[in-house]
């Protein structure tokens, strides 16, 4: 890696993986500090709510593990801090600022498309969070095929094929790595209010009308803002609403 690697930061670049968040799982023990764990494939890499999380060759898979964080919300506000630095690692590959945004809770997009999503996972001791994964995948060389959208669903896109560039995962992980230490720092030192401000000035449909699916309900209304839980808020015609968990549609 180069010189700007973080400091305090591992690496331990891995081969073919289940996935690496599972590789984080069975290799905390062995880790002191925060570590990258990567991988050349995956074979079952997951997202949000179980879903597949195709990998194919040439695109970024990997996972932070942190440990040593004790509390849901300094773990669950991480999502956030990884995806300014998705943002940020964007911009400093292609210079092209205005073609990404952020979606809550955990994509980022490109051209209105899918490029990066987000997965958290805490782990825990004896029923205490003792420290968190963060799984990020992006698509650098090639857009895995959907099999079924959802309705409203972004579709899918990749670095190589919206701008014709070609980034090597190892070329991606350069600039992630230190984005994301310099945004961590933030976070640790003054809290979740420098991180939020960051978001929303990326955030997608922010002040349009967007939905939120829930397990048992759906939501339509407009994005006004994320509060200071980092839940997405909702002005609809029965008030506002305040939304931990969910899927967006536009």
């Amino acid at each position: 890696m180069a010189g700007d690697w973080p400091q305090g930061y591992g690496l331990l670049p891995l081969g073919t993986v289940t996935s690496t968040m599972e590789e984080g799982r069975a290799r905390r023990a062995e880790l002191s500090g925060p570590t990258w764990i990567t991988a050349e494939r995956q074979t079952a890499g997951r997202g949000r709510r179980g879903r597949a999380w195709a990998n194919p060759e040439g695109n970024f898979a990997g996972t932070l593990v942190i440990p040593n964080v004790s509390t849901p919300e300094a773990a669950a506000l991480r999502s956030f801090v990884a995806a300014v630095a998705l943002d940020e690692a964007f911009v400093t590959l292609t210079g092209r600022s205005e073609a990404f945004a952020l979606k809550w809770p955990n994509d980022v997009l490109l051209n209105g498309g899918k490029c990066a999503g987000i997965l958290l996972e805490s782990l825990t001791d004896q029923g205490r969070i003792t420290g968190v994964m963060i799984g990020i995948g992006v698509n650098l060389a090639s857009a895995p095929t959907p099999d079924v959208l959802e309705a409203g669903a972004v579709p899918p896109v990749a670095l190589s094929g919206e701008f014709g560039l070609a980034v090597t995962p190892e070329d991606f992980l350069e600039a992630l790595a230190p984005a994301f230490a310099k945004w961590d720092a933030q976070f640790v030192s003054y809290g979740f209010a420098p991180i939020r401000q960051a978001w929303l000035a990326r955030a997608a449909r922010l002040g349009q009308q967007v939905t939120a699916r829930l397990p048992n309900d759906e939501i339509t209304g407009t994005f006004r803002t994320v509060d200071e839980e980092g839940r997405l808020v909702l002005s609809t015609s029965k008030g506002e609403r305040c939304i931990a968990a969910g899927d967006v549609f536009f």
